[in-house]
């Protein structure tokens, strides 16, 4: 029961925290899963669609949709690789620009969303979450 109990409320945590940080992006004309996509390319750099799914656990038809807004947008780019079939993909100068402001939005949403999360909690947390992944992967 306790199984049950744990997965259901990560779940509603998921869609939740989901929704707050698509509110605060919404003025900037992002959404969660755009971010989640800026964010490793600014930490990662230059990489492939297939390195994006895989890190970001993501099936390709829904990864292509959220890459090929971003090139709407003017904030990534992609270019062919070595093998025809291999897309890297990287930010523009444009997302470049606009990302220490995305980056503070994102940050002051995280802020009040933990701000009555003590920080041993968070750092607790944030260890749990990633020994867990660990051993997904």
């Amino acid at each position: 029961m306790i199984i049950h109990e744990l997965f259901h409320t990560l779940h509603q945590l998921s869609r939740h925290l989901t929704n707050k940080l698509n509110e605060a992006l919404k003025p900037a004309g992002l959404y969660s899963s755009q971010w989640a996509v800026i964010y490793v390319l600014k930490t990662k750099g230059s990489i492939t669609q297939k390195e994006l799914c895989d890190y970001l656990s993501v099936e390709a038809p829904p990864m292509t949709r959220t890459i090929q807004r971003l090139v709407k947008q003017g904030y990534v780019r992609q270019q062919t690789g070595q093998d025809k079939r291999e897309k890297h993909v990287q930010l523009t100068d444009e997302a470049l620009a606009q990302y220490p402001e995305w980056e503070k939005i994102v940050s002051e949403v995280n802020n009040r969303l933990l701000s009555q999360f003590p920080e041993s909690s968070q750092k607790e947390l944030l260890y749990l979450q990633k020994n867990w992944l660990k051993q997904l992967d």
